[in-house]
């Protein structure tokens, strides 16, 4: 039997609100299901803005080209998450959304959304707290690119990785990286061999432990250890900038 009482109060409410408004847009608007598979686009760069699209299942990455032509990881989007915000502005989306690994998207017609929005005027306040979460995480991710040293990034996105799977209803203790070394390190500004090292730093520590099956899977004993970690790795940094 599922243990409710273990929850804390911010979680349950969060995975409450994803699941009221997933019961929102299935009952209020027409809604195609899309299976994507690792590797899937959404939708790519360039292409005509028609949609946005929710999250049922499964992990997701946004990504740019820069300027060479590399590939950067801009953002990570985890179920009751809505893409395709950044089609909006020009008419096209601006960026390549890209599955992890197997799961779902809905697919959703923007000009079936505000007209059903004049019915249900909950579909729009949906939509604007769907905005106004994005602006936010993406002005919390610049802050800590520009402000933290390496090790207190590497916490800081397991923390953000684990909170973002308790928000959902699913286990902390436990969880599986959808991204390589390679990636992680692309999305956080810093190389694969630095990533490595800062994730071994944790490793000795034991603030997270590395499963048998695979290095890619990640014990995390206590969730609230990251956060102390990453304070006393920034805690350096601090100092000197107050020098």
């Amino acid at each position: 039997m599922e243990n409710t009482t273990s929850i804390p109060t911010e979680t349950q409410t969060s995975v409450n609100r994803i699941r009221d408004m997933l019961h929102l847009l299935q009952d209020s608007l027409p809604i195609q299901r899309k299976i994507v598979r690792t590797g899937d686009p959404v939708y790519q760069v360039g292409q005509p803005f028609q949609c946005l699209y929710v999250v049922n299942s499964g992990f997701f990455k946004m990504v740019n080209l820069s300027n060479e032509g590399r590939e950067q990881v801009v953002g990570l989007h985890f179920k009751g998450d809505w893409l395709g915000l950044d089609g909006l502005a020009n008419g096209k989306y601006g960026c390549d959304v890209v599955a992890m690994d197997t799961g779902e998207v809905w697919a959703i017609r923007y000009d079936a959304l505000i007209q059903a929005s004049i019915r249900t005027p909950a579909l729009l306040t949906t939509l604007h707290q769907g905005m106004s979460r994005e602006l936010t995480r993406d002005h919390d991710s610049m802050l800590s690119l520009c402000t933290l040293p390496a090790d207190a990034r590497v916490a800081g996105f397991l923390r953000y990785w684990a909170d973002a799977l308790a928000q959902r209803g699913l286990r902390t203790d436990q969880i599986t990286l959808r991204m390589t070394r390679a990636e992680i390190g692309n999305y956080l500004g810093m190389t694969l061999e630095t990533v490595s090292r800062s994730l071994s730093r944790l490793a000795r520590g034991d603030v997270i432990r590395f499963c048998e099956k695979g290095r890619r899977d990640i014990q995390i004993p206590r969730v609230e250890a990251l956060t102390a970690f990453m304070n006393r790795a920034a805690a350096p940094a601090a100092a000197v900038a107050l020098h």
